[in-house]
């Protein structure tokens, strides 16, 4: 449940979904890429270090790219945008992943637990592509507005937390 429970995940995925939506649909595979490779990372017990803040950074990232890419989007190479996207894409999902495989059980739920993160990704990720293709464009632009904001209060959150707790 921890993709549909842990804030910074469910905001990641529909960071993804709406740099997709706008973007190309192709991210989708990009951040597949990610995922298959970060939880593979993480499976081995390896993090990196501040993954948590990094995390939260990659979801401004994503949706500062998205944001971008409005401007960008009419160059004469939409592969270049594509390639360069996908790879922030990547990127993001692959630190996101690393830490879910930090906390994936090692015993005879393993399957199922990839299982039901799989499915929750793909239907946050799809969902929300699918949505904001079927809306005007100004959702997509606050969507991606609204998710650069989160991802920067999520990063001082985590920073909070590195710091030792929030002083009073």
């Amino acid at each position: 449940m921890h993709p549909l429970s842990g804030l910074d995940h469910v905001v990641m995925l529909m960071t993804v979904g709406t740099a997709a939506s706008f973007i190309s649909a192709q991210l989708l595979l990009w951040a597949l890429a990610g995922a298959v490779i970060g939880a593979g990372i993480g499976l081995t017990g390896w993090s990196l270090p501040a993954a948590e803040l990094l995390a939260a950074l990659s979801i401004s990232a994503v949706a500062g790219l998205t944001l971008a890419a409005g401007r960008l989007r009419w160059s004469n190479s939409p592969r270049l945008l594509t390639n360069i996207s996908g790879g922030v894409v990547a990127l993001g999902v692959a630190i996101h992943a690393m830490l879910h495989g930090l906390e994936a059980p090692h015993d005879g739920n393993t399957l199922l637990w990839w299982t039901g993160a799989l499915a929750s990704s793909v239907l946050l990720c799809g969902g929300s592509t699918l949505l904001l293709k079927r809306l005007p464009l100004s959702w997509t632009r606050r969507a991606a507005i609204a998710f650069l904001a989160l991802g920067g209060l999520l990063a001082l959150g985590s920073l909070a937390v590195l710091n030792g707790g929030v002083q009073a």
